[in-house]
């Protein structure tokens, strides 16, 4: 990989990784509605991409289900999640997604995997589990439990992709806003009473947290990262962007104060290298998932 490629990647794992800890952030710190949260996001991709819509593969219904899977319904528990969670055992959780699309491929689709994509799933579960872990038994956080539900989604999301010939990844990413935006709205004004208020009482970080979320993160990043796909093996972008949650990890230790422990270090450890081995022997529905997820 070339040097200055390598330097927009590593940019842009930074980018995601602070992204995660400014939505934790939000939803705790300024006490943000994470569904409207989630809304005004979906909001401004939408309008951003609006060029993009057409021409849409069909059927439309199967679109328009896995762009919300994937959009409104994977950020929604992800925001709520990270909401009772701290950001360091969300990115841990998070990596349940490749092996939960791998198995669910298998499920569904009839894919068969290698006893080392075997082996990488065992140990992403057990680092996961590992995370949950204390010395009194395992300790399922509701935050973590619905972070744990937005990686089922995805993968679900995923699995249906698969069945949609001709998606490109901006025509989704325009799907994904369109589909998401006012079914998210709706959820918020039913679960999360005076939202706008508590929204426009937040202020300017709110809005520049928005801001930066759709346009630095899901239009800037995830552009440089599908330019890199088409540049590079996919194994290779997969493997460099385990970087993401390590720099999560990091960040959450630091900037938020993210208790570290024996347990978040040798959990982390784990679940990262069960998805490197992952990744580093990836399948077509893996390929498929590097393509087109969107990370938060």
């Amino acid at each position: 990989m070339a040097l200055r490629d390598f330097a927009l990647l590593m940019a842009m794992c930074m980018v995601w990784a602070i992204n995660n800890i400014i939505s934790k952030y939000v939803v705790s710190g300024l006490d943000a509605p994470p569904l409207f949260y989630a809304a005004a996001r979906f909001a401004i991709v939408a309008v951003c991409l609006v060029p993009f819509l057409r021409p849409a593969p069909k059927p439309i219904w199967r679109l328009m289900l896995t762009a919300f899977l994937m959009g409104g319904g994977n950020f929604g528990l992800m925001f709520v999640g990270l909401k009772y969670s701290t950001p360091s055992t969300a990115a841990v959780v998070l990596q349940l997604g490749m092996p939960a699309t791998l198995i669910l491929s298998m499920l569904f689709l009839g894919e068969r995997i290698s006893w080392r994509r075997a082996g990488g799933i065992a140990l992403t579960f057990a680092g996961v589990l590992i995370v949950m872990w204390n010395p009194h038994g395992l300790a399922v956080s509701t935050g973590l439990m619905l972070v744990a539900a937005a990686t089922l989604m995805s993968a679900v999301g995923v699995i249906l992709t698969k069945q949609i010939e001709g998606l490109r990844p901006i025509t989704f990413q325009a799907w994904v806003g369109w589909v998401s935006v006012f079914p998210m709205l709706a959820l918020s004004a039913w679960l999360e009473p005076g939202q706008v208020k508590i929204a426009i009482g937040a202020g300017w970080p709110f809005v520049a947290a928005v801001v930066f979320s759709a346009v630095v993160v899901s239009l800037g990043a995830h552009t440089v990262y599908v330019t890199l796909l088409q540049k590079y093996e996919a194994n290779l972008v997969s493997a460099l962007i385990l970087v993401t949650p390590l720099a999560t990890i990091v960040l959450g230790v630091t900037v938020l104060h993210d208790p570290l422990g024996q347990r978040l270090v040798i959990g982390s450890a784990l679940a990262l290298l069960g998805v490197l081995i992952i990744a580093l022997r990836p399948n077509q529905v893996m390929s498929m998932l590097l393509a087109l997820r969107n990370r938060s």
